[in-house]
């Protein structure tokens, strides 16, 4: 091999490793911060330890949603139609929450069954048209 295809390959290696170092620093950092959920089957299968935050996601089963005589907790139960997690949740609701509805939410159980949230999301489908604003004129 002549010297100028040995400069060419030597930075073509070095570009391809410094490539791969890029890559993978960003799918590390990406790793780090991707909020992925467990479905209560998915939980049940691999339990987690206690008090460890967890994110559970799933449906509202229907007739499942119970307020406290103060209105300020509500208990629920998620389900992925296979198992079920039960839900206390002490704050306000949002408003796209209701029985039959996708819903996210992150905790820390107290049992294998029941989870103590501090956050809950609620999932809408891409069907979904926010409410109209009064005064809007559309």
């Amino acid at each position: 091999m002549n010297r100028k295809r040995k400069i060419k390959l030597a930075s073509i290696i070095s570009i391809v490793i410094v490539l791969a170092i890029a890559i993978g620093l960003v799918l590390y950092a990406l790793k780090q911060n991707i909020n992925l959920f467990y479905t209560p089957t998915q939980l049940i299968q691999n339990p987690v330890q206690p008090n460890e935050s967890v994110r559970i996601g799933g449906y509202v089963k229907t007739h499942s949603v119970h307020y406290d005589a103060s209105g300020k907790n509500v208990a629920f139960i998620i389900t992925d139609k296979k198992n079920e997690i039960s839900v206390n949740f002490g704050g306000i609701l949002p408003s796209l929450f209701r029985e039959g509805q996708g819903v996210v939410v992150t905790g820390k159980l107290t049992n294998a069954h029941t989870l103590l949230a501090n956050e809950v999301l609620a999932k809408h489908d891409e069907k979904y048209m926010p409410l109209k604003i009064p005064g809007e004129n559309k």
